[in-house]
C-alpha cells in the first residue's frame, strides 16, 4: 500500500513545484510595446497623455510613477515590468472606455477600502484588456464589472498574505461579465477568484496558490473551467446556483482544512466534471442538492480522485447523476453520503476502486462481479458526525470487521457499480 502512494505524492509535489516556479514574474513574457507610443518619464503627468485624443498609446519609462489613472477613451497604457505605478488610495487604474488596454507594467497599491472595492485595475467597458500586468499590495486585484468580451490574460497577482484569508481582497472579481477570457494568470495569497452573475466565460490555464476559493461561481451559467492548477487553498472550485458549467482537466491539490474540498456543487444543474485530477484534498467532489431542477444532469466522469480523506461526498441521497470511468484510490473513504442516505440512485459504471475484491476471469478489463460499497462505520459517522473523531482508530475498524464476519450486521449498500474497471486510468508510476 505504501508503494502505491509514492508515485502519487511525487507527481503532486512535482506539479506544485513546477507551478510555484512559474510565480516568479521575471520569467513571464511582457506584451510587446505598441507603436507609435508616447513615452512618459517618471514624475511627468500620465493622465495628460492619456487624455490627449491624438495619442493612441502611452508608454511608461522604467521607474516610479504615480496614480490613480482613468482611461476614458480607447487608449493603450503600456509599461515594462520595471515601470511601477503607485497609489495610496482608491482604484489605481479605472477603465471606462471600450477598447482600452492596460499592458505589461507593475501596479503597487498600498491603500484602499474594502467597502469601495478599491482595486489595482477596474474594467467597466466592453472589449477591454489587462495583459501581462503584475499586481502587488492592492486590496482587490482586477475587477470586471458589467462588461463583455474582456481579456484578463497573463497577469501575476500577489495578495496581501494576511493570515486570515477572509480579510484579503479578491484577486479577480467578475460581476455581470459575459463572453470574456481569464487565462494564464498566476495568483498567490488572495481571497477568491469570483465569478458572479456572469455567463459564457472561459477561465483556463490559471495557477492559483493559497486562496480561500480558487474559483467561486454564483448565478453564473455556461462557463468553462479548463486546465487550471489550484494548490494549497481551502476550496478549489465551488459552484452555486449555476447551470451549464464544464469543469475539465484541472489539477486541484491539497484543498485542506475542515471545509476543504476540490470541487463543490450546490443547487446547480447540467454540470460536467470531467478529466480532473483531485489529489490530497479533504473532499474530492462534494455534491449538495445537485442537479437542482428536474431534467438537469450532473456528470462526474474520467476524473482521478486520490489521497483524499473522502473521494466523493453527497450531502443527501444522490439521484440524476452519472459517476462513470473515474479512479478512486488511496482515499480514506471512497464515497460517503451524509445524513444516512445512499448513492444507489446515481448511475455508477466503469469506475476503478482500489479496494475492489472481485476478479476478471475473461480478461476484458471489467470486473465479473459488481463493486459494492458497504460500510457500517461510514453510516454511523454520517448519522453522528462527532464519531468522525474516531476515523482511523481500531474502534471503527472493528465495526467494519464485524460486518464481514456476521451477515446479520451487514449494512445497506452505499453504491453499486456493476461494471467496475480492473485497472486505473492513471497506472502506478505513470503521469497522465
Amino acid at each position: 500500500m505504501i508503494a502505491r502512494h509514492i508515485p502519487i505524492v511525487l507527481v503532486a509535489a512535482a506539479a506544485c513545484g513546477e507551478a510555484r516556479g512559474m510565480v516568479d514574474a521575471s520569467t513571464a513574457t511582457s506584451p510587446p510595446r505598441p507603436e507609435p507610443c508616447v513615452r512618459v518619464e517618471p514624475g511627468a503627468s500620465i493622465q495628460a497623455a492619456l487624455d490627449d485624443v491624438s495619442t493612441a498609446a502611452v508608454c511608461l519609462a522604467p521607474g516610479e510613477h504615480r496614480g490613480p489613472l482613468r482611461l476614458t477613451r480607447a487608449v493603450t497604457l503600456w509599461g515594462s515590468r520595471d515601470a511601477v505605478l503607485h497609489s495610496t488610495a482608491g482604484t489605481i487604474i479605472d477603465v471606462t472606455a471600450p477598447h482600452a488596454a492596460v499592458l505589461g507594467l507593475t501596479i503597487d497599491g498600498t491603500g484602499g477600502r474594502f467597502d469601495m472595492l478599491d482595486g489595482a485595475v477596474r474594467l467597466a467597458a466592453n472589449d477591454t484588456r489587462v495583459e501581462g500586468v503584475t499586481v502587488t499590495n492592492a486590496v482587490f486585484g482586477i475587477l470586471v464589472e458589467r462588461a463583455s468580451r474582456v481579456r484578463v490574460v497573463g497577469n501575476r497577482i500577489a495578495g496581501s498574505r494576511d493570515p486570515a484569508t477572509g480579510l484579503r481582497g479578491d484577486t479577480i472579481r467578475m460581476w455581470e461579465t459575459r463572453d470574456s477570457i481569464v487565462e494564464d494568470n498566476t495568483i498567490e495569497d488572495g481571497r477568491d477568484l469570483v465569478v458572479w452573475y456572469s455567463r459564457d466565460n472561459r477561465i483556463a490555464n490559471n495557477r492559483v496558490f493559497r486562496a480561500r476559493y480558487g474559483l467561486h461561481f454564483m448565478y453564473s451559467h455556461g462557463n468553462t473551467v479548463h486546465g487550471n492548477l489550484l494548490v494549497d487553498g481551502v476550496v478549489g472550485v465551488f459552484v452555486m446556483y449555476s447551470r451549464g458549467l464544464h469543469i475539465t482537466d484541472n489539477v486541484i491539490a491539497n484543498a485542506a482544512g475542515a471545509a476543504g474540498m476540490a470541487i463543490g456543487l450546490k443547487d446547480s444543474g447540467n454540470i460536467y466534471v470531467t478529466g480532473n485530477r483531485l489529489i490530497h484534498d479533504t473532499i474530492g467532489v462534494y455534491v449538495d442538492s445537485s442537479p437542482m431542477q428536474r431534467g438537469d444532469r450532473v456528470e462526474i466522469a474520467a476524473n482521478v480522485l486520490r489521497l483524499n480523506d473522502s473521494g466523493l461526498v453527497f450531502h443527501s441521497s444522490a439521484k440524476d447523476l452519472a459517476v462513470t470511468d473515474n479512479d478512486f484510490a488511496d482515499n480514506g473513504t471512497q464515497v460517503r453520503v451524509d445524513g444516512g442516505g445512499d448513492a444507489t440512485g446515481a448511475l455508477w459504471t466503469g469506475n476503478y476502486f482500489d479496494d475492489y475484491a472481485g476478479y476478471d476471469l475473461d480478461g476484458d478489463g471489467v470486473g465479473d462481479v459488481p463493486y459494492e460499497l458497504r460500510s457500517l462505520s461510514n453510516q454511523l459517522v454520517a448519522r453522528t458526525p462527532n464519531l468522525a473523531l474516531f476515523r482511523g482508530t481500531p474502534a471503527l475498524a472493528l465495526v467494519d470487521a464485524a460486518t464481514h464476519l456476521d451477515p446479520l450486521y451487514q449494512p445497506a449498500a452505499v453504491l453499486i457499480d456493476r461494471s467496475p474497471r480492473i485497472e486505473p486510468r492513471w497506472p502506478t508510476g505513470k503521469v497522465p
